[in-house]
């Protein structure tokens, strides 16, 4: 909702840069789940957050600067609405401390006109992308096909954001064609420096995208991620389908080296009237160097519905089964229990999403 110079600035600290702007949208999602994650015979039962959607607060704002050019900001930080705070570390995950406000879903600035769109700062990875557009859970809650998906140890920090990026966007207009670019800098960390790019085609019922990026984990190691997404709108329901590998190259004595996974994702959104069946089944393979990597095999389906109260508000509820087999330990939701190897686990949620 955009709100008017005199209260963004009764609402924010960014009242000297407001002012500069030709409109600033203040916008967010508050999204709150009561779940159970059941990893083996131990269960947890949590008031959760990001059921649905990721709970978020964040400032956007473009001004008009002459020639056919404008500029922009974004800003966006996560808001865990079980303890009412900011992103929480580790330490308090499940308990009753958050720390404050941050902006670490996003925090870009941009130049836009007819060329498209330089953006610099902390922003999805284009390789990211592709996770969670073709994913009828939109990779949140205990049905999200990243259950199955990480970085295979490699230590790289870049499987859903970079930080210290920057990157081209091309325009709109283009007959249906879409695409980005990144580049990451590392500053001297590892697992940070990343270069990505991101291509499709959307028109009609048809949406599909191929994306590929890579990320330095150190000086003779990368993590490389390829994927492939698609959806086709059947007028009854939306098919959605992905593949996605990634693997870590390096020498031998760098201990995550030829590790692979591959993810093959299969789902679907059914709309009728206020509600929307959902549905996915995955197929997640592992490979490696040791029997227990060749055995990082590992199935899940899921299965939500979901009823719009209003355009804003949205009631729903997701069921998710995963099966490991005796090198996996994947698990219905980060945030539960951790799962022994070979264990299956069982996740549900009832929650509320209001977006504003």
């Amino acid at each position: 909702m955009k709100k008017s110079l005199l209260a963004l600035a009764a609402l924010t600290a960014f009242a000297g840069v407001a002012s500069a702007q030709s409109s600033v949208t203040v916008f967010g999602i508050i999204d709150a789940a009561a779940r159970n994650v059941k990893n083996g015979s131990v269960s947890l039962k949590t008031l959760s957050t990001d059921g649905m959607g990721s709970s978020r607060l964040g400032f956007r704002g473009v001004e008009d600067i002459g020639g056919g050019m404008r500029a922009g900001f974004w800003l966006e930080g996560s808001v865990n609405v079980d303890v009412g705070g900011g992103a929480k570390t580790a330490a308090t995950a499940n308990g009753s401390t958050a720390n404050g406000q941050d902006w670490q879903r996003r925090a870009t600035v941009s130049l836009l006109g007819g060329f498209g769109e330089l953006r610099l700062g902390r922003d999805y990875t284009p390789d990211f992308w592709n996770h969670t557009v073709f994913d009828p859970f939109g990779t949140n809650g205990v049905g999200s096909s990243t259950n199955l998906f990480n970085s295979s140890g490699s230590g790289a920090t870049t499987v859903v954001r970079a930080n210290n990026s920057i990157g081209y966007f091309l325009p709109a207009g283009l007959g249906g064609l879409y695409g980005q670019v990144m580049v990451a800098a590392g500053e001297g960390a590892s697992g940070n420096k990343h270069i990505g790019g991101r291509f499709g085609y959307a028109a009609g019922p048809i949406n599909v995208a191929v994306a590929y990026g890579k990320t330095e984990v150190n000086l003779t190691t990368d993590w490389k991620r390829m994927n492939v997404g698609a959806s086709w709108n059947l007028g009854f329901m939306t098919l959605m389908g992905q593949y996605i590998n990634a693997d870590v190259s390096g020498p031998a004595s760098f201990g995550p080296s030829g590790r692979e996974l591959t993810n093959y994702l299969v789902g679907g959104l059914i709309p009728f009237g206020a509600s929307t069946l959902k549905f996915s089944y995955i197929k997640s393979e592992g490979d490696g160097r040791t029997a227990a990597e060749n055995a990082n095999d590992s199935t899940q389906f899921a299965v939500g519905y979901l009823y719009s109260l209003s355009k804003r508000t949205t009631l729903y509820t997701h069921f998710s089964r995963i099966s490991n087999k005796s090198g996996a330990n994947w698990t219905a939701s980060s945030g539960g229990v951790a799962n022994a190897v070979g264990a299956s686990s069982t996740g549900y949620e009832f929650g509320v999403n209001h977006a504003f």
